[in-house]
């Protein structure tokens, strides 16, 4: 295929996490080395910042500072919850947009983020293609939440999972400290798929993890909940339980009161405050002294707990995108297809933007225990190999030393 010069755009989109920053950078280096790229822009806030005209030179930030992305949390160029309308129904994003690329002769568009941020790529990709407009576009995935189609895992999920564990691994200690009983209930993320909660068990292969794990993939039933805590608590005068926030009744609602009628701008429901509520529930069973603990935001911005793992593996993903992009490839997501049998060996894959928008995976039933109050080895097998390696995040004065971006804003 013909060489394709232009400029590149690099957005960033949805939830954050403590690795989105590694593959952003990936992506940016290796577009800031390619000839054929002859600009790259960084989007403010997504694709908002692109339907704004706000958009940042990346050629003029210091290369160290770029280089300290792999180790900064959270979204660095910004983030949004923007959904884009259907072009059949509503094409202005689309006429603004074109309009953005043909100013800044942009031919080739990268996109950082999730389920909807891959499905907002996929639309774009597509409006592209029928205005015969020629731009190479390439989904790089991020969610923790581990629930994207096709690849084996999510950069993003294996630094959260380890957080998580590790996170357990402590308060389990504190838990265990007194001769007084205790129950203890942990909310990790999680609305329709438990990846980040069944990451608790990686703290039971350690030896100090939660006796009950609840999963959004079985209908959650409060009498048996009860009976479950109640029974391990009167045997150990402890009880250390791990609740997806997105549990929900054999009815499909959710178990949380905290679910109002506001939405992230997707339609997805906000949720929240389940381990209060359970905590107060347990209490009132129980007479037990109970502590609900909702992990939050910790989760998904703990750079200081990042896998080595999951922070090579996402450079790798923003390095592939780009490459594949300039080699004359679009319309593809970077995934990664994994071989555990022999160590652990991941390969990038690429993927149809068309079957990974809007599909969320979910945790295998066969890695969920028969009372559904529990995960398995299978899942302990899977995810232990992404846990691994320490980030080298440099610190100054005994805290994180994260980049400082000039965002030089384009004219």
């Amino acid at each position: 295929m013909s060489e394709l010069k232009g400029a590149a755009i690099i957005g960033q989109s949805g939830g954050p996490s403590s690795v989105i920053n590694a593959s952003a950078y990936g992506a940016i280096r290796t577009a800031l080395d390619c000839p054929s790229i002859t600009k790259v822009y960084g989007a403010a806030n997504g694709i908002k910042g692109v339907l704004d005209d706000k958009l940042y030179i990346m050629d003029e930030e210091d290369a160290h500072e770029l280089e300290l992305l792999k180790y900064t949390p959270s979204s660095a160029l910004g983030s949004c919850r923007y959904k884009i309308a259907d072009p059949d129904v509503d094409d202005t994003d689309y006429k603004r947009i074109l309009e953005i690329f043909k100013k800044y002769n942009v031919r080739y568009f990268f996109y950082n983020g999730g389920n909807d941020s891959m499905d907002t790529c996929n639309k774009i990709s597509k409006y592209m293609m029928k205005a015969g407009y020629e731009c190479r576009i390439m989904g790089i995935p991020k969610t923790i939440d581990n629930d994207l189609f096709g690849t084996d895992h999510c950069p993003g999920f294996a630094s959260a999972a380890k957080y998580i564990a590790t996170s357990f691994m402590e308060v389990y200690h504190d838990a265990h400290v007194y001769d007084t009983g205790m129950v203890t209930i942990v909310e990790c993320m999680g609305r329709h798929a438990g990846w980040l909660t069944a990451a608790a068990e990686l703290a039971n292969y350690a030896g100090a993890g939660p006796d009950l794990i609840y999963l959004p993939e079985r209908d959650f039933d409060m009498d048996k909940f009860l009976a479950d805590v109640t029974r391990i608590y009167n045997a150990t005068g402890k009880c250390l339980v791990a609740v997806s926030e997105g549990i929900h009744y054999a009815d499909g609602s959710f178990v949380s009161e905290a679910k109002t009628a506001a939405t992230d701008g997707f339609g997805h429901a906000q949720l929240g405050g389940l381990a209060a509520m359970l905590a107060n529930i347990v209490k009132e069973k129980t007479g037990a002294k109970v502590r609900g603990i909702e992990l939050s935001l910790l989760q998904r911005c703990a750079a200081h707990c990042a896998s080595l793992t999951d922070i090579e593996e996402s450079f790798m993903s923003g390095k592939t995108a780009v490459e594949k992009a300039v080699e004359g490839i679009t319309d593809k997501m970077v995934g990664f297809e994994c071989d555990r049998t022999n160590g652990y060996v991941c390969k990038p894959k690429l993927f149809e933007l068309t079957s990974v928008a809007n599909y969320e995976k979910k945790v295998p039933q066969e890695w969920i225990n028969a009372e559904g109050n529990g995960v398995t080895k299978g899942f302990v097998d899977y995810a232990l190999p992404l846990v691994q390696g320490e980030t080298k995040l440099p610190k100054e004065n005994g805290l994180p030393r994260f980049a400082h971006l000039k965002k030089v804003v384009a004219k």
